[in-house]
């Protein structure tokens, strides 16, 4: 809820306290994620940061369950969304990767750095690791994949793009979409069909042609 008092005016958001700190801990990390620098960055007083949060660490922890329900919770949602075949719920899972709206790397990456300094971070990032790779492995189960072969499958394909955040790599659109095909036969060890793909192609706006 928004908040105006008439003696010291404007006093902003939670929402918009939240989103300024979340612009900063991408920018240079969470020591810099301050009430000071934040109410300089909102052009508000350092008193209204009180009428949202009780202190900062109140703050961070906002931080961290907006990481975990956006990333964790939309992982999870794709990986036990209806598939037909397994290639399809592995081209769900695809779309994570290609849809910030679903996923945020930007986010992941910062986490993991902060997970780096601070064990109440780490055990956060541990506890979303688990929860990934458990829904990403029953999903094969879901396609009649044993446990072990499940389990292995589903941690080569989340080492692989927590890699690619980690190195922060960067690829052209055309290039990763002509490597998809590659990908959901190396995890899955099923070729795509041509519909399934044009249907991934098309939610993403891209024309293999």
């Amino acid at each position: 809820m928004e908040q105006i008092s008439n003696d010291s005016g404007w006093r902003g958001s939670p929402e918009g306290w939240l989103a300024a700190a979340y612009d900063l801990l991408l920018e240079s990390g969470v020591d810099t994620v301050r009430i000071s620098p934040l109410a300089k960055k909102l052009g508000l007083s350092r008193t209204s940061f009180y009428w949202f949060f009780k202190d900062r660490e109140e703050l961070l922890a906002a931080l961290v369950a907006r990481w975990r329900d956006k990333n964790t919770g939309n992982l999870v949602k794709q990986a036990e969304a209806y598939a037909e075949t397994v290639v399809e719920a592995m081209l769900n899972v695809f779309d994570c990767w290609l849809d910030k709206s679903l996923f945020d790397s930007q986010s992941e990456f910062a986490i993991r750095s902060w997970a780096l300094q601070s064990p109440d971070i780490l055990a956060e990032v541990q506890k979303a690791d688990q929860k990934r790779l458990d829904a990403m492995s029953q999903m094969f189960v879901r396609f009649g994949y044993k446990e072990g072969s499940a389990d292995v499958r589903a941690r080569t394909i989340y080492l692989v793009q927590i890699g690619y955040i980690s190195m922060q790599t960067k690829e052209d659109l055309a290039v990763r979409m002509k490597r998809i095909p590659e990908y959901v036969e190396i995890f899955t060890g099923e070729a795509p069909e041509q519909r399934e793909l044009d249907r991934f192609f098309a939610r993403h706006g891209y024309s293999a042609g």
